[in-house]
């Protein structure tokens, strides 16, 4: 069984930067801050232990990966 691997903010904008998605730190917190009804853009949860936010590493790049997968069963050569 995989264990989950959580990771913070500047962890997560390195994983991605590692599979060649550049984001700023003001880019990560925007996408880790809360909208209007209560949403995030990436699932990230605030530890109870650290009070950081903090997402599972898996998921991140899951998310992409799906992403992906979308843009390519919608694209028409």
């Amino acid at each position: 069984m995989k264990h989950p691997c959580y990771i913070d903010l500047e962890q997560a904008r390195q994983v991605l930067a590692e599979m060649g998605i550049d984001l700023n730190k003001r880019q990560m917190k925007r996408a880790s801050e809360m909208d209007a009804q209560g949403r995030r853009k990436l699932p990230f949860f605030i530890d109870p232990i650290d009070k950081r936010l903090k997402i599972e590493k898996g998921t991140l790049v899951e998310i992409y990966r799906r992403c992906q997968i979308e843009a390519e069963r919608g694209f028409k050569p």
